[in-house]
């Protein structure tokens, strides 16, 4: 069986069987795996806390050509994330990117997605406490661009005219973004996006932090338009719980 040896963060952890867990695993080299821990669940085990939720480190498995489930020979934690599990906003954040990465990210992604899981999840952790809500939106929006469903922010989606900040524009998610005043006519549905919202969507699927806090009304529209293009252009029907949990909760601070 070949052998993998790969940086690799938890992104979802269950029991199975009387001594063993199930870990699903985002890998620098060879996407997102899931893997046996045998005896994971003993109080004596190799494993320690290694395996606890967005824990990163070294991943040696073992693959089994044809099979979804692999062998897990050792995790040597690198970092913990501790501050994510203490946080109620964080966390929810960290599981709402990890369910898309679950969803979306495949077997053979390249690292350049690896790299993006694992600084939105620094990102979360690290951010002001107002800023918390931004930096999950933020890696989220550059996952979905580093999948290559980056939505058009700059040029209209149908007529392909640039528009410009101070020129009124609707989102449209079935046309893959801003549709200009004149097409938005045509068609139904949409959004209007005001410039302020169109500067952070650019920032965020390009990779830059917004810095500022982002009031709560504002990331409450930008997490429904997220929730809206998932399920346009990547989500099959299924629900996505933690999304879901993320959105529906009131994490602001007082």
């Amino acid at each position: 069986m070949p052998l993998v040896v790969s940086d690799a963060v938890v992104l979802h952890v269950f029991d199975y069987l009387e001594s063993s867990r199930i870990v699903r695993l985002a890998t620098r080299e060879a996407g997102v795996r899931s893997v046996l821990a045998r005896g994971a669940r003993r109080t004596r085990t190799r494993y320690g806390s290694a395996l606890d939720l967005f824990a990163g480190g070294l991943a040696e498995f073992h693959t089994k050509p044809g099979r979804d489930l692999h062998t897990l020979s050792s995790f040597d934690i690198t970092r913990s994330r501790e501050e994510l599990a203490t946080d109620l906003g964080r966390f929810t954040a960290a599981a709402a990117l990890a369910e898309l990465a679950l969803r979306f990210v495949r077997d053979d992604a390249q690292g350049a997605l690896y790299e993006v899981i694992v600084d939105g999840l620094d990102a979360i952790g690290v951010a002001p406490e107002s800023a918390v809500t931004a930096a999950g939106l933020g890696a989220a929006w550059r996952l979905v661009a580093e999948l290559g469903f980056a939505p058009a922010l700059l040029d209209c989606a149908i007529c392909h005219r640039s528009i410009a900040d101070d020129e009124p524009a609707t989102f449209h998610h079935r046309a893959g973004g801003l549709a200009c005043e004149r097409c938005a006519r045509v068609l139904h549905g949409g959004r209007p996006l005001p410039a302020r919202a169109r500067v952070h969507l650019r920032h965020w699927t390009g990779g830059v932090p917004v810095m500022a806090a982002v009031a709560d009304a504002e990331a409450r529209a930008h997490q429904r338009l997220l929730r809206e293009f998932l399920a346009e252009h990547l989500a099959d029907g299924r629900a996505l719980r933690a999304f879901d949990v993320w959105e529906s909760g009131n994490w602001s601070r007082t």
